[in-house]
């Protein structure tokens, strides 16, 4: 398994080899008291005969010598991953003294650095580290455009996946709700009389077979119907299967609700950086993985660890009844069918990464072209945006093909374990009826146990395709979740507590990224009641302006004041709640006109829609549309003009009643006559501009 990862040892491989190791120990402890008294060794298997010893003879000491070099090579393993453990960590804290032995620490500096990063650089809200991270030396930033980064996901062992993916069990489990914790209970109790019924359904056939076999015309309807009962009840479409299902219904979809509505506030809650440089479709389909997520937890509650305890109760069966030989048959088969199954789709990870990331583009490739239909049709990109999706169709079905030859290759060799296992125990157990040391009824007990031990069996291989693929559906989502917003509250802040709308900034610098100045040393004031303007070249900063104000952006150098407040000290929302902005490009809702002009304030009345229309010189045009405020105005607002469009807007930002109103060139889109109305009543109007302050881009 370890040359199939192509990487060395981890956590998980010194678990398996201490607990073996442990075993081991105890195995060959016993073994030593036990050869060193009276002990009784099976001489013939088919007459039960067994010899009495006093001492250990020379198969003895063999038996305890290969037992010893079993416990000695484990250990030496487990030795040999604690010394390399040691001496990568020792390398790597040299390494740590050396480069960072003339630096100078200050509240940015780390407090603790890797050094073994993939690219990403650590850096989450204020430039503190992020929440999580799904392995050291990966982690996300909001202000990095690197949320579409499929090929570098790392490689992820199964414990990685269980300790990255614990970050959703909070939003799985009804922890608020009493009746849906007890429907889970009863799902779990419902669990284990499954696993009871797959234990007395092979049980009764062989009473049943044994029965008729000895029966001398008397029919057994009595175990007859009780084997129908027990069959009745067994497997996911039985009786208790489907009730199961039932009651499971309102708890999945409880998970499903909590999960994505999660995902959806966490993207609205992270920074302007994050959304400028998301990619639209990728965003869209990683929320999408929700139902992977809930999909993937339900398998594994209710189908995994119901397989592993029925292998392992066929494995104690087979030992109780027919003896040790058939356990060991039993249990080498589930071994051998587990690990292959196991080994062979780890070696398909990456294909089927491949599939999943390919469909992802497939689908980002499908809504980035109808966003932009229209820039499509400017310039008759057509036939290039049907090639592009035809090519990103046909990378998925090469991808898709790949997957499947591997399913199929591996389905092949499961079989051929599987058989293998099965026709040696059948020769052992029809070897054993041909003697008489079993009866009939108990071969078709082992064989119809075999049999069902196929089913889980068969499950595993499906299901392990199934959860892979859901795992790698998720890890998009997951990592959506582990990006920070750049802008937050600091803790303890309270809300603005005066609303006058005075504003003072003091030697203000600002630089995207650190790496593009676009203020440098800025300090004005603007008070109540006034209008300022701001007038320069394209690129000159005038735009970052109001980004700062809104706090989308926080300053790297001096203070921004609302009446007399460091906006840092206050909360986000109580600034953003003074501030009414009209923004260069309007987007709406593809809703009525009187649905995006209440979305400023739900509580408002229509009259008081209708005096802000006015105001904005829009009322009069929306009562020439056939159906008035109640006009759907199509996708981002494009069945009306852009003049329309900023019209609206403004009437909105009104209807906000805000303190302070920021215009980003608000009037680009109006004639001169309709734009001279607009600013008249502004900047002039005693209703509208009375005690506020206006920011105006010109």
């Amino acid at each position: 398994m370890l040359s199939l990862r192509k990487k060395g040892p981890n956590s998980a491989d010194l678990i398996a080899w201490m607990t073996s190791f442990a075993a081991e120990l105890c195995i060959l402890i016993a073994s030593y008291f036990r050869f060193h008294g009276p002990h009784h060794v099976l001489r013939s298997v088919s007459q039960s005969k067994y010899e009495r010893r006093e001492t250990p003879d020379r198969w003895d000491h063999i038996e305890l010598g290969i037992g010893f070099t079993r416990a000695l090579l484990i250990a030496l393993l487990a030795c040999t991953y604690a010394f390399l453990y040691v001496k990568d960590k020792v390398e790597n804290w040299d390494k740590f003294d050396v480069e960072g032995a003339g630096e100078t620490a200050d509240e940015s500096t780390p407090l603790l650095r890797d050094g073994a990063t993939t690219g990403y650089q650590a850096r989450g809200a204020n430039g503190a580290s992020p929440r999580a991270s799904p392995e050291p030396g990966f982690q996300y930033q909001d202000d990095d455009a690197a949320f579409y980064r499929p090929e570098k996901l790392p490689h992820k062992t199964w414990w990685e996946y269980v300790r990255g993916y614990s970050l959703f069990f909070p939003y799985l489990w009804p922890q608020e709700s009493i009746g849906l914790q007890l429907v889970v209970l009863i799902c779990v109790v419902i669990l284990i009389l499954q696993r009871i019924v797959n234990f007395l359904v092979p049980n009764q056939i062989g009473i049943v077979t044994d029965k008729l076999r000895a029966s001398r015309g008397v029919m057994p309807w009595k175990d007859i119907l009780l084997f129908i009962f027990y069959k009745l009840n067994q497997g996911q479409s039985g009786l208790l299967g489907s009730v199961r299902a039932l009651l499971w219904i309102p708890v999945s979809q409880f998970s499903y609700r909590q999960l994505t509505t999660a995902a959806f506030e966490h993207v609205h809650s992270l920074s302007l950086s994050f959304h400028t440089s998301k990619r639209t479709g990728e965003l869209l389909s990683a929320l999408n993985k929700g139902a992977s997520i809930n999909s993937f937890l339900e398998q594994i509650t209710f189908q995994v660890f119901p397989m592993l305890i029925d292998l392992i109760i066929a494995i104690v069966y087979f030992l109780i009844r027919f003896g040790p030989l058939y356990a060991t048959i039993a249990t080498v088969i589930t071994w051998y069918y587990l690990a292959l199954t196991v080994m062979m789709a780890a070696t398909r990870t990456n294909e089927r990464r491949d599939m999943v990331n390919a469909d992802r583009e497939e689908v980002a490739v499908k809504n980035d072209s109808i966003t932009s239909y229209e820039t499509v049709k400017y310039f008759n990109a057509e036939r290039y945006e049907f090639q592009r999706y035809r090519t990103a169709i046909e990378t998925y079905q090469v991808a898709e093909a790949k997957v499947t030859w591997g399913m199929n290759v591996m389905n092949v060799c499961q079989a051929l374990v599987f058989m293998c296992g099965l026709l040696i125990m059948l020769v052992v157990g029809a070897y054993e009826v041909t003697q008489k040391t079993l009866s009939v009824g108990d071969f078709v007990v082992m064989i119809t146990y075999l049999g069902q031990l196929q089913g889980p069996l068969n499950f595993f291989g499906t299901f392990y395709r199934t959860v892979q693929q859901s795992m790698i559906s998720g890890e998009r989502l997951l990592e959506l979740f582990k990006i920070e917003p750049s802008v937050v509250d600091r803790p303890g802040v309270s809300a603005l507590p005066t609303s006058n709308g005075h504003i003072r900034w003091n030697h203000v610098h600002f630089s995207y990224e650190m790496q593009r100045t676009a203020l440098r040393d800025l300090t004005f004031e603007c008070v109540p009641g006034t209008t300022t303007a701001f007038v320069g070249e394209s690129g000159g900063g005038k735009s970052t302006i109001f980004r700062l104000m809104f706090r989308y952006y926080n300053c790297q150098q001096g203070t921004i004041e609302v009446d007399g407040c460091n906006v840092k000290d206050v909360t986000i929302d109580s600034v953003r709640r003074l501030i009414g902005v009209v923004p260069q490009d309007t987007i709406l809702f593809n809703e009525s006109i009187m649905y995006n002009l209440k979305y400023a304030d739900q509580d408002i009345t229509d009259e008081e829609v209708f005096e802000a229309c006015r105001a904005a010189s829009i009322h009069d045009r929306i009562m020439s549309f056939p159906e008035g405020y109640n006009t759907k105005v199509g996708d981002r607002g494009l069945r009306l003009s852009g003049g329309e469009k900023q019209r609206v807007a403004i009437a909105r930002a009104m209807l906000k009643k805000p303190k302070i109103i920021l215009l980003d060139e608000a009037t680009s889109a109006l004639d001169s006559e309709t734009e001279q109305q607009i600013q008249k009543k502004l900047i002039q109007g005693e209703d509208l501009a009375q005690d506020r302050t206006l920011l105006i881009i010109a």
